[in-house]
């Protein structure tokens, strides 16, 4: 009897795929013909090298530092389960991962983060006024991805257009959820868990959300598939950001990624577990919390205090049991509408592995 498929096997055989079409798309290094393909032709000329140290050398730090790829390999497991050749949407796999990255290289300057995936952020190796520039010039480089299909004739004008609006629209939820993060950890107000689940919902779902609906719109997917498998990754994306919040404060190796086991508590953030034990945990424990989140304390015994006292509520148990409740609404509204095959197992493997991980 074979084993049974894990999401380490679904990593190893996509990511490598998503990587070459990654490495093809963008340039490490600026020549005449790349940086036109980008820019266009000058008006009066262009500094190859200076374009390369201030956009492309930043941006390569943090896409050669690694990372799941997992936005992109959801898109060719959607493309894959519709029996759409993965050759057809790889492209667009990278507009996935390097507008991901382009919002961690703002968030980790917004959030004023010393690590990222284990070595010094970017803002703080080339300054943040580089930084900002290149994170933001990293949600319009892949635009030039639309433009190519559209040129090889692989998406009609409304598609092409139906493809940007998309885009748009989701870079514009992005913001508005990375902008209720900041607001809420700064004490401004103590979100809902509603309120959390949106904010999720916009700052980590919609762009696997884009990743899945742009790959099931290039399969030829009726409209009633893309809206169903949007909801889905949008789901998978608030279940990981939940993950990720717990693995913020109980991750011994997800810590050594980002410097500091308990580094939301530092910020301040409102996650999932922290909103439930502000709401549960006894009335004089819950205003301890909420003075330690507000403090912004860099102090370790300060910081463990708050962990215990969001252990106490029985807050963990609570975000875990979320997160998997999500995953299995969003699987069953999902499920009846993929073909059987062998993409759609990893799917639903994917979908589970990604709650359980440990990093």
């Amino acid at each position: 009897m074979a084993a049974p498929i894990t999401i380490e096997d679904v990593i190893k055989e996509y990511k490598p795929r998503c990587q070459t079409a990654l490495e093809k798309f963008l340039p490490r290094q600026f020549e005449d013909s790349t940086i036109k393909y980008f820019f266009g032709e000058p008006q009066y000329g262009y500094d190859n090298a200076s374009a390369t140290a201030s956009l492309l050398t930043p941006i390569w730090d943090l896409l050669d530092r690694g990372g799941k790829q997992w936005r992109p390999i959801l898109l060719c497991l959607v493309a894959e389960a519709l029996g759409v050749n993965l050759d057809i949407v790889l492209p667009i796999s990278v507009l996935c991962e390097i507008v991901h990255n382009g919002t961690l290289m703002c968030d980790d300057v917004e959030d004023d983060s010393k690590l990222r995936r284990g070595k010094e952020c970017i803002h703080l190796l080339y300054g943040v006024d580089i930084a900002v520039n290149a994170g933001n010039a990293m949600y319009f480089f892949p635009l030039a991805v639309f433009r190519d299909y559209h040129k090889n004739k692989q998406v009609t004008d409304a598609m092409l257009i139906r493809c940007y609006e998309l885009y748009g629209q989701e870079l514009l939820n992005v913001h508005l959820g990375q902008g209720l993060d900041i607001h809420w950890h700064q004490g401004k107000k103590n979100p809902s868990v509603q309120d959390y689940l949106q904010m999720c919902a916009y700052k980590t779902g919609v762009l696997a959300r884009l990743s899945a609906r742009l790959g099931a719109l290039l399969s030829g997917a009726s409209d009633e598939f893309i809206h169903n498998v949007g909801i889905f990754a949008e789901s998978i994306g608030v279940a990981f950001q939940i993950q990720d919040d717990l693995l913020n404060l109980t991750g011994q190796e997800f810590a050594a990624k980002i410097d500091m086991l308990g580094e939301d508590i530092h910020e301040g953030k409102r996650s999932l577990m922290v909103i439930h034990s502000l709401t549960t945990a006894p009335k004089e424990k819950a205003a301890r919390l909420e003075e330690i989140l507000n403090s912004k304390t860099s102090d370790r015994k300060v910081i463990e205090e708050a962990i215990e006292i969001i252990k106490s509520s029985g807050s963990m148990e609570y975000a875990l049991q979320v997160a998997k409740d999500i995953i299995a609404k969003a699987w069953k509204g999902i499920e009846p509408l993929l073909p059987e095959n062998p993409a759609k197992t990893k799917l639903k493997v994917f979908a589970d592995d990604l709650v359980n991980r440990s990093v």
